[in-house]
């Protein structure tokens, strides 16, 4: 697969214009007393990206599940072409030109990008690989790009299975493409590669309904945007030129403000960051690590770190990127005590604490936030218990846990973490954002010295973002060193003051944020080295 080749005659035009080739009419979905979707009306034009916003729970992976047959709506009505249709399952949707593509890929990687096409398509009657492979050279010569039919899935960039996956919807004369946060995974070199590659469909008749927390990515490739705010539309209106943080207002209703907006909107400008290590903290390293190399699986090869080496001191956000998949999960593993490393050391304060297991690390000043919140909570447990579960000896009097002390501790933290929940509410029924907000105040009520984090917005609407964010930063202001795991370079951009990049394993290369950009930070994560970034 190379970079895009010279534009070709489109195999397939539906013209453009303002006439809709999907309209929503009064879209009704529940989820038992949750209503998800509230008579949503959607018209989706030919040749245009069209935004769907909101926050978290605000109905749009609803309706695009819906429109997809993954989910059957409780009422409304959807037309093609001005024509009723019913879809009640992904091949409906298929038969009426619509395709999906979500951020995690359906593909098989053993098998070649021909044979997954096959895949997508399979029914009755004898199979002609002659026939795909033609398919597959004709849709990428629709979207401008070179693209071997017989290479191995698994030996492809995350951007090349993207566009692996696109394939697959238009080889089935795609009218409509419902992409769900397509740049999620993406470095900015493939973000652009996407959005020409969407601008070329759309020039075609495509019509695209993308969803999207990257609010300055929706400026700059969506012609029209619909915003929803608990499972009703808000407004529909044209992007023309809309900043990221007018967006954000219509999305949440007020005014996004503070410390961490950047990050939140993302940058409007191409001015770099300013230094931000402005706090009045010794510059004492709280975190040194030395050769760190951790075993691998058969995937990854041998190994899965090889030679890490980087510190954090204290009042400093490091930032950490990198392409999913390239070490970042094991690093966090080891240091907050959940796999041991092969070889290398890992020092706290000037204590070696390598192989230590999470209690130890904890003892010695170590907060751990993983990146999986659903897997760190109890979700059957109250939040009161959720709380203290890590420190419970410190909550017994005698043999017995102290009930009143648990109690009096899960309210001051509700308060002052702004947790919208009672201390008996389980966890498992909260928003993301709340049920974040829970691990946030575990962890950070006991002023740890480091604090490991990871992607700790993933998923989150602006509102708790914003806020798990200004979190962070406020443990940088305290004196504490922050080690922030993050796929979002905006996020990593606006919060850090130090970034290295993890490539195969291994450090690529080290930025203060002053010098870092997404282009640069890129072209480490696609193998670069901090020579051709910095010539």
């Amino acid at each position: 697969m190379t970079a895009p080749q010279p534009a070709a005659q489109p195999t397939a035009s539906y013209g453009t214009g303002h006439t809709p080739v999907v309209e929503l009419r009064g879209i009704r979905k529940a989820f038992g007393d949750l209503l998800a979707n509230d008579d949503i009306d959607l018209r989706l034009r030919r040749g245009e990206v069209h935004a769907l916003l909101g926050e978290n729970g605000a109905g749009k992976s609803t309706l695009m599940r819906g429109l997809y047959g993954l989910v059957r709506p409780d009422a409304g009505q959807v037309l093609v072409d001005g024509r009723p249709v019913s879809i009640t399952s992904p091949k409906d949707a298929i038969a009426a030109g619509i395709g999906m593509v979500t951020q995690h890929f359906a593909l098989v990687a053993p098998m070649t990008v021909t044979e997954n096409v096959m895949l997508s398509s399979v029914g009755l009657g004898p199979l002609d690989l002659a026939a795909a492979r033609r398919q597959v050279k004709d849709a990428a010569a629709r979207i401008g790009v070179a693209i071997d039919p017989d290479a191995r899935v698994e030996a492809l960039s995350i951007g090349e299975q993207q566009r692996v996956e696109i394939l697959k919807a238009l080889v089935h004369d795609c009218r409509v493409l419902l992409l769900d946060e397509p740049t999620a995974v993406l470095v900015p070199q493939d973000v652009d590669a996407l959005f020409t590659t969407l601008r070329r469909l759309t020039e075609q008749g495509l019509a695209v309904l993308f969803t999207s927390h990257k609010l300055h990515e929706v400026s700059a490739i969506c012609d029209r945007v619909t915003v929803l705010r608990r499972g009703r539309v808000v407004t529909t209106r044209d992007v023309d030129g809309a900043q990221a943080r007018e967006l954000a207002e219509l999305m949440v209703g007020r005014p996004v403000t503070g410390v961490a907006r950047d990050a939140v909107l993302g940058f409007e400008t191409d001015e770099a960051p300013a230094a931000r290590r402005d706090v009045d903290v010794p510059a004492k390293t709280v975190l040194r690590v030395r050769g760190l190399t951790v075993a691998g699986t058969a995937s990854q090869g041998r190994r899965a770190l090889f030679d890490v080496k980087l510190h954090v001191d204290a009042g400093e956000v490091l930032g950490v990127a990198g392409v999913s998949g390239n070490g970042q999960r094991e690093l966090v593993d080891v240091l907050t005590g959940m796999r041991e490393p092969v070889a290398g050391s890992v020092e706290v304060d000037g204590v070696d604490l390598t192989g230590a297991g999470p209690q130890r690390l904890m003892d010695a000043g170590v907060g751990r936030i993983p990146e999986d919140r659903h897997a760190s909570v109890v979700p059957d447990l109250s939040v009161e218990d959720n709380l203290v579960m890590e420190h419970l000896d410190e909550f017994r009097r005698g043999p017995f846990v102290d009930r009143r002390k648990v109690r009096a501790h899960a309210n001051r933290l509700i308060e002052e973490y702004a947790i919208k929940a009672g201390p008996t509410d389980t966890v498992g029924s909260l928003s993301g954002g709340n049920m974040q907000k829970v691990l946030l105040a575990r962890v950070l009520d006991r002023e740890p010295r480091l604090v490991i984090v990871a992607q700790p917005t993933r998923g989150l609407d602006v509102g708790a973002t914003e806020y798990v964010q200004r979190q962070l930063l406020r443990q940088r202001e305290r004196g504490a060193g922050v080690l922030l795991v993050s796929e979002d370079l905006d996020e990593l951009l606006a919060l850090s003051d130090r970034l290295v990049v993890l490539s195969e394993g291994r450090v690529a290369g080290e930025l203060p944020v002053q010098e870092a950009t997404p282009e640069r930070l890129g072209l480490l994560m696609a193998g670069g080295t901090i020579e051709e970034v910095t010539a």
